[in-house]
């Protein structure tokens, strides 16, 4: 599944191109992409055509575009288009009338004063990704809804979702608590998007990995220096990933321009069963883990 960078790449590709734009009219080909929306296929394509688009935000891996219908509304009132990549998710900047991409589920056509017409296209192969129109709701502690918007709002399918640890809200002192009050494994915490968002499999395995914590070491047992340098290295990864474009192992996880990241090439534990740790040179285990893998070294991560 797209994990905060990968996600982060595609709203910083469509930032530019829809912020301000006019949505012309949308075409949903396939149902199963609006499964977060309240509605059917009409009722989502009437609910976005003529409105304009204030901005394209991010929290964790959700996207959403807020809507306005003049320039008199302002962003963080009414309404959003809202994403999820799902698994296989992408979200394609396309020229008007272009061919139909594998695997496209909607369209939308959009104009914007500088760049003129242009097609957003959903295309999702496992179609467990979705689009939905979503009413916008006030934050919790008031500041910013998440990356690229200055809004105090999110989609409400988003609000029970936790700042990311490069959201310059993100509390670490809360962090710091909620880890303490649980006994929960570490990674099985990492995971929790309501703990702390955009964190998935591969990133969680290369933070425990980066700051010697074994994945099952019991959240509560890390001391606050311990979890102090854990968010650090999170941040070191998460912010490397970004640098690189995200993580692609295939045709699907790439950006608005269809292009892959290539962080793959700089992991250091995820997916590399057998190799040598990069830091003692003993092989990397990979052990079942929620329907998952963990990958760890199991000398430079010993459980405690």
């Amino acid at each position: 599944m797209p994990e905060l960078p990968e996600v982060e790449v595609v709203r910083a590709g469509l930032a530019p191109a829809v912020t301000g734009a006019t949505i012309l009219g949308a075409d949903v080909f396939d149902p199963r992409a609006l499964t977060r929306h309240v509605g059917d296929p009409a009722s989502f394509e009437a609910a976005v055509s003529g409105r304009r688009v204030v901005a394209a935000a991010r929290r964790g891996k959700f996207l959403w575009l807020p809507l306005a219908d003049d320039d008199r509304d302002r962003e963080g009132e009414g309404e959003a288009i809202v994403a999820h990549l799902g698994m296989s998710g992408q979200l394609l900047l396309r020229s008007p009338g272009s061919a139909a991409e594998r695997h496209e589920r909607i369209r939308l056509h959009v104009v914007h004063s500088a760049h003129g017409e242009l097609d957003v296209v959903f295309a999702d192969q496992r179609t467990f990704g979705s689009l939905a129109v979503d009413r916008l709701t006030p934050t919790s502690d008031g500041a910013p809804g998440g990356w690229g918007t200055d809004a105090a709002a999110t989609p409400s399918q988003v609000a029970h979702i936790a700042r990311d640890p490069l959201d310059p809200a993100f509390d670490d002192g809360l962090f710091r608590t909620r880890l303490a009050r649980t006994a929960s494994a570490i990674k099985r915490v990492l995971l929790d998007q309501t703990v702390v968002s955009g964190i998935g499999n591969i990133y969680a395995d290369e933070s425990l990995w980066a700051a010697r914590i074994h994945p099952e070491t019991a959240a509560s047992a890390l001391p606050a220096r311990t979890v102090n340098r854990l968010l650090e290295e999170v941040r070191i990864v998460l912010e490397r990933a970004l640098a690189e474009g995200g993580t692609s192992f295939d045709a699907q996880y790439v950006n608005v321009n269809g292009q892959a990241g290539y962080f793959a090439h700089s992991l250091r534990a995820y997916g590399r069963t057998g190799e040598p740790c990069p830091r003692c040179g003993r092989p990397i285990v990979r052990v079942s883990f929620t329907n998952r893998s963990s990958h760890y070294c199991p000398h430079c991560q010993r459980r405690r």
